[in-house]
């Protein structure tokens, strides 16, 4: 797979995220997905965004940077948004937020099955 159509497998998957098309989920996300070290599972990977829009409806992944280098994805990724109550231990109770998150990714079988996520809470706690 090349640089470039890895990139756009990755904005592929991104639409999907913020289409909430969680039956699609599968064609970008390994069987056997590990994100920050632990073993998800497609299920639990699942679970994990569809809690994420619970607890931010108006949650909408937006890339900033992205960067492709087989088998590896870079990105840089923004959000303006209002999480309910409590986010990353912040009580947030709907105030709006603007945050990036840097995220790894790596592809096998040209799907993801490891994220390395960094969120930057000092951001958000910034603005509360």
């Amino acid at each position: 797979m090349t640089a470039p159509e890895l990139a756009e497998i990755y904005r592929a998957y991104i639409a999907c995220l913020n289409a909430q098309d969680w039956p699609r989920l599968g064609n970008f996300v390994h069987e056997h997905v590990v994100h920050n070290g632990r073993r998800f599972g497609l299920s639990g990977y699942r679970d994990m965004l569809v809690g994420n829009f619970a607890d931010i409806p108006d949650l909408c992944f937006d890339i900033r940077l992205l960067l492709s280098d087989p088998p590896y994805v870079a990105s840089r990724l923004e959000f303006d948004c209002r999480p309910r109550g409590t986010f990353l231990g912040l009580a947030i109770n709907g105030r709006r937020v603007a945050f990036t998150e840097n995220v790894f990714y790596e592809f096998r079988d040209g799907r993801i099955a490891e994220v390395w996520s960094v969120i930057d809470k000092a951001a958000i706690e910034a603005q509360l």
